[in-house]
């Protein structure tokens, strides 16, 4: 059977995107993953699907590359471009993921998502910890370029406290009161990736406690992204993650 793709893009973090509303695309965690392999398959950090909700504009059914599932942030954005692409929706929507129900609004092709309410990361002797529909631990560094994000973000990702599910690692370096540089070893793809967006907002989140003020602007190896938020006692409201989704190119592939 011949299916046709989409390729998107976030920020550097890549999806395979199709339009599963007709449900011809199955669930199959062992055929997600060779498609997602970049050298035997598509390639790419993650496959979504877009299918139908009862209530809501679309339903994304988000794969991380290893097949395993998990809220993604600039996956959710560049569902949402490729659901306007599709015509599902116009410039804004409510729709269903693993974590719940999210909104966003497109303006100018810039995906504005609207992120949960966050309570206050957990604050340990060398690292914070929140999760916000993906678990992340968060270390603050000097050098964010030179960090060993793969070597040390493997560490952490497989070691005991985390275990049996493992959680994200993100290596933040504060540049000024309005900007960071983010690197992220992601689970799901067991390497760095070019950008992580639930990572990026847990990011900012953990630099509010270290004086930062919203709007932050994020710097990824995959491009700019910004972060907006209000603060309160308990945690954060109107959380916002903003930034591109570009649609890549086209094709179809038999399965």
């Amino acid at each position: 059977m011949s299916i046709s793709f989409y390729k998107y893009q976030g920020t550097g973090n890549d999806f395979i995107m199709i339009n599963n509303r007709e449900s011809v695309f199955p669930h199959d965690v062992q055929l997600i993953a060779r498609l997602c392999n970049r050298r035997t398959g598509i390639g790419a950090d993650g496959l979504i699907l877009i299918e139908n909700h009862p209530s809501l504009d679309f339903d994304m059914v988000y794969f991380n590359a290893d097949g395993s599932q998990s809220l993604c942030g600039n996956g959710s954005r560049c569902a949402v471009n490729f659901a306007k692409f599709l015509g599902v929706i116009q410039d804004t929507t409510e729709f269903n993921t693993i974590d719940g129900q999210y909104a966003a609004e497109v303006k100018d092709g810039i995906v504005h998502l609207s992120m949960k309410d966050q309570v206050l990361p957990e604050q340990f002797e060398d690292h914070y910890f929140l999760n916000n529909g993906s678990p992340h631990h968060i270390i603050f560094v000097e050098k964010a370029e030179t960090a060993p994000v793969v070597k040390q973000g493997a560490t952490i990702r497989y070691s005991q406290a985390y275990q049996p599910n493992g959680t994200n690692v993100n290596f933040v370096e504060i540049i000024n009161q309005h900007e960071v540089f983010v690197r992220t070893y992601e689970r799901g793809v067991e390497d760095e990736t070019l950008s992580c967006g639930t990572g990026i907002t847990a990011s900012c989140l953990a630099s509010a406690d270290k004086g930062l003020m919203s709007p932050i602007d994020v710097q990824s190896k995959g491009g700019r992204l910004q972060v907006q938020f209000e603060r309160n006692n308990g945690g954060f409201t109107n959380i916002k993650l903003i930034g591109p989704a570009e649609q890549v190119f086209e094709g179809s592939i038999n399965i």
